[in-house]
């Protein structure tokens, strides 16, 4: 039986309030204490658990280890099959804490606040609090085990209670491990029987403990991925003063019994609690408590909240040392340890902690400034210095703890955990391992990456005139996006657009033939659109009603009430699709294909984290696992209609030249969203030089997205949040524009912004400088094409990112361990390390030694690392070189591998083009 839907959230809205408190809670609050959400581990005494170490097989390469010292503890780790692998790295893929329990449950509210795409989901009043574990069994189980299910036994009943299906591709064995989970009431209860003395007087009172059985499955997926899941069932009451860990409690179904599902059970006790309590009857109680008083806390006459458990906790070992890398794209941390890390997709925020840009957020839209958590692209998913790695599975809200320094929990806010435990001596292993189960995105074709992406607005006029102006500069262009194909609407923050997906032909006049124009000079059109839609009636000139036919259709997230959830965004309120319906996947490919065959060669497909926490849902899914999963739905949605649309399955007049197909890019994602995703871009940084939400910011999302499974990713260069106000401004500086366009020459994508006020930024177009330096980028960018190709082809392949940590291939280094923005490779053969301060023109760059390569400068060709510059600053450094080195505006400091055939075509082409 699939458990109940988890009970929503109680969700506050704070989207009318004018003024709102500029310092939120930065990171979800915690009701339960780290010591209470992992108590301790138990065994029977005289169960074969404790007295030996065993060994359990998981499949044909993996070994599950029990050892009952200190207290007891399990470990995964990989082992040479009898094929003659090579021996694995030493340590164990996983453990647990000995003595302290690996699987802990809970009951607790929750509470979550929402305010124009940004959430906090937090614990609130704790009802059952952990109190114990207990293993009772673990066994290894055959293919003979399975075929014998269908009858009785031990097996059989294991089978049964973990709801394992084997297939003719299972690996078996699998093992199984079961016990109790036991929580107990958050206070003591003065009305509990069994916290009484005997001669009838009060001692303060027990507390009710709430105890489940679980099953742990482990099933090798692969040669590299173990599979682990948790289920709770067998829910059942009990009094602390009789929930000793050492023996089931009270009426605790054996290992060998059968499976009742949690609602059976607890209503058969229910029953015998109450013939308990008739039987009772006649004993003389204390005054003024009656014995249906006496045993409230272990009656469960009707459902409650607290009879079922919708926290579940994942304890398991780290080595103090131990760094932690991953968790999807982040923009302030590149290393988690010591950290909560709530996994929640959302806005990134405003700011995100830089000042005073958050408190004004903030003061004006509450929870808006971000923190440095908030990101649109979560990942469950981790890996770390000593070669671990796991990923949870579904969709269920989670957040991992790393406060403590020698243990990892997990906390999900769910009834049952999924995931993957990863095996790798590398970590371009382990991101190859993850990625094949997770998904890979699609070659692009080759047109996006042949130049740069022009990001324009301001109709037809404006992009002839600038496009004059390229071509005068001699700039490679691939694209001209133009976001406002829609056409503009004025609101009270100033030009926005109308969410309505066609053409505005009086704002693109002549909208074919400016397409037609450019693309017989090589150059696509791109456009844009995101999951929402808005009423149109102040529109004069629409042609379609989306809005109005999508609400016809029924295909719009609903309301409590049934009605279209129509949801504030910024100065106007939107209605978002609802992608769990399957009518409207059909209807929204439909309107894509409108915006195809009026000549768009791809989009960039906004938005995506905004679903409310609260919404109906066409399925009748969870809303707050739905809302981890809508990126992932909407991303599937225009990768679908990409590909059909390159398949031929729609009809248009197609292109001789055409066959490369559609390119889309998102912001919003989760775990699988390279499954779906052809390309990301980091969304909405402000045009600042500051680390948490400015330049450097966009550095460090490249890289942990690229540590995360999202090969293919770039940014605005120049940014986008721009903020014009007396007392406040951020605006775009002639400078940061330039260092930003020479970071994006060295991304798998190199487009422009004028940003959300452009007549408040320096553009690239602004003057004869700017268009220099941007034609000098754009010829920089061109110059590594054919490496380009051959890494989009890679993160295909294997998922590796184009821009890379130097984690990634340098991971013993301890410099490289504690580096954020400063520098990355570009595939393995190129180093860049960014200028990313105001004003600077020297960089400090370091250079690993590990492998013995030397990096040659593409500018001055001096040489560094490898057995030359002994003696230098980097004298005495255990695995590197570091040296202080010249960027000047227009030559940025790259570097290439010494003997490196890639590095010299490089420096050839930059000839060519007259850049060097």
């Amino acid at each position: 039986m699939a458990p109940p839907q988890q009970a929503q959230p109680k969700t506050t809205k704070k989207d009318h309030i004018r003024l709102n408190n500029p310092f939120p809670r930065s990171l979800p609050s915690a009701s339960l204490r780290h010591r209470d959400a992992a108590p301790p581990l138990s065994f029977s005494p005289a169960s074969k658990l404790a007295h030996d170490a065993h060994d359990f097989p998981v499949g044909p390469h993996f070994r599950l280890r029990w050892d009952p010292s200190l207290g007891g503890m399990v470990s995964l780790a990989r082992v040479a099959s009898l094929s003659g692998d090579a021996p694995s790295r030493g340590g164990a893929m996983w453990e647990t804490v000995p003595g302290v329990a690996f699987v802990s449950a809970a009951s607790v509210d929750t509470e979550a606040d929402e305010c124009r795409g940004s959430f906090a989901l937090r614990d609130g009043r704790a009802r059952l609090v952990p109190h114990s574990q207990r293993v009772d069994r673990i066994r290894a189980l055959y293919r003979c085990d399975v075929e014998a299910g269908a009858g009785k036994g031990a097996s059989a009943d294991l089978l049964r209670g973990a709801a394992f299906e084997a297939s003719e591709r299972t690996r078996f064995p699998v093992v199984v491990i079961t016990g109790v989970v036991s929580a107990r009431k958050a206070s003591p209860s003065p009305s509990c029987f069994c916290g009484r003395r005997r001669a009838g007087r009060r001692d303060g009172g027990g507390r009710p403990v709430l105890s489940a059985r679980y099953w742990i499955v482990l099933e090798e997926k692969s040669d590299t991925q173990v599979a682990f899941s948790v289920k709770l069932g067998d829910y059942q009451w009990s009094c602390d003063h009789h929930a000793n860990p050492s023996r089931p409690p009270p009426a605790s179904p054996s290992p060998s019994s059968p499976s009742p599902t949690p609602r059976t059970h607890l209503a058969s006790s229910s029953l015998r609690l109450r013939l308990a309590a008739r039987s009772r009857k006649k004993k003389k109680l204390p005054s003024g408590v009656s014995a249906r008083e006496d045993l409230a806390p272990l009656l469960p006459p009707e459902r409650k909240p607290e009879e079922e458990f919708n926290r579940v906790f994942v304890t398991f070992a780290s080595a103090r040392d131990e760094r932690f890398y991953g968790f999807g794209e982040q923009f302030s941390r590149m290393e988690f340890k010591g950290k909560r890390v709530p996994v929640l997709v959302q806005e990134q925020g405003i700011g995100r902690g830089d000042q005073p840009i958050t408190f004004a957020a903030n003061l004006v839209s509450y929870r808006s400034g971000g923190n440095w958590s908030t990101t649109y692209a979560p990942s469950p998913f981790y890996i770390t210095s000593k070669m671990r790695s796991l990923y949870l599975e579904g969709y269920d809200y989670s957040i991992f703890d790393l406060t403590k320094p020698d243990r990892v929990q997990i906390q999900v806010y769910g009834s049952s955990v999924q995931g993957r435990i990863l095996h790798g001596d590398s970590p371009t292993e382990l991101i190859t391992s993850y990625t094949e189960s997770t998904g890979r995105p699609p070659v692009l074709p080759r047109w996006i990456t042949s130049g740069a992406v022009v990001g324009m607005q301001g109709g037809t006029d404006a992009v002839r005139r600038v496009w004059k102006q390229l071509q005068d500069y001699d700039v490679p262009v691939s694209a001209f996006w133009l976001q406002d194909w829609v056409g503009q609407r004025k609101t009270s923050i100033g030009s926005q657009l109308w969410w309505n997906w066609e053409v505005d032909d009086d704002h693109y006049t002549g909208w074919k033939d400016l397409i037609r124009d450019l693309r017989r000079r090589g150059v696509r059109t791109m456009t844009y659109c995101n999951p929402c839609l808005v009423p149109m009636d102040q529109k004069a000139n629409t042609k379609r009603h989306l809005f109005e036919e999508a609400k016809k259709l029924g295909i719009l997230v609903r309301d409590a009430a049934g009605e279209p959830y129509m949801m504030p965004n910024t100065a106007f309120d939107v209605a978002m699709l609802d992608f769990t319906n399957p009518a409207a996947h059909a209807w929204f490919k439909e309107i894509l294909a409108g915006m195809a065959r009026y000549g768009a060669a791809g989009w960039m497909a906004d938005f995506g984290e905004g679903l409310p926490l609260d919404a109906r849902l066409h399925s009748g899914e969870d809303p707050v696992a739905a809302h981890n999963r809508y990126p992932e739905l909407w991303a599937r949605v225009n990768r679908e209609f990409a590909d059909e649309w390159r398949s031929g399955m729609h009809r248009r007049a197609r292109e001789a030249d055409d066959d490369e197909g559609l390119v889309f890019f998102v912001r919003a994602g989760f775990r699988e969203s390279s499954r779906w995703a052809m390309l990301f871009w980091e969304g909405d940084q402000m045009v600042s030089w500051q680390a948490n939400d400015g330049i450097k910011s966009s550095v460090v999302g490249l890289l942990s997205g690229g540590l995360s499974g999202f090969p293919l990713n770039h940014s605005d260069a120049g940014g986008y949040c721009t903020v014009d106000l007396p007392l406040l401004r951020y605006r775009r500086s002639e400078e940061l524009l330039l260092r930003w366009m020479e970071l994006s020459a060295f991304t798998v994508v190199f487009r422009t912004h004028e940003g959300n006020k452009p007549v408040s930024n320096c553009q690239f177009y602004s003057n004869s400088r700017t268009l220099v330096h941007f034609a000098r980028c754009a010829k920089i960018y061109k110059a590594w094409e054919f490496y380009r190709i051959q890494l989009v082809e890679e993160a295909a392949a294997k998922g590796l990112p184009v821009a890379r940590h130097l984690f990634l291939h340098y991971p013993e280094d301890q410099r490289v361990q504690k580096m954020t923005y400063q520098q990355f490779l570009v595939g393995t053969e190129m180093l860049v390390v960014p200028v990313l301060d105001k004003g600077r023109s020297m960089v400090t760059a370091y250079f690993p030694m590990s492998d013995g390569s030397s990096w040659k400068h593409i500018w001055t060709g001096d040489e560094f690392g490898g057995h030359r510059n002994r003696g230098g600053a980097g004298e005495g450094m255990l695995h590197g070189f570091e040296a202080e080195v010249g960027a000047r505006v227009g030559f940025p400091a790259v570097f290439v591998r010494v003997g490196s055939p890639i590095g010299e075509r490089f420096v050839n082409n930059l000839r060519d083009l007259k850049v060097l």
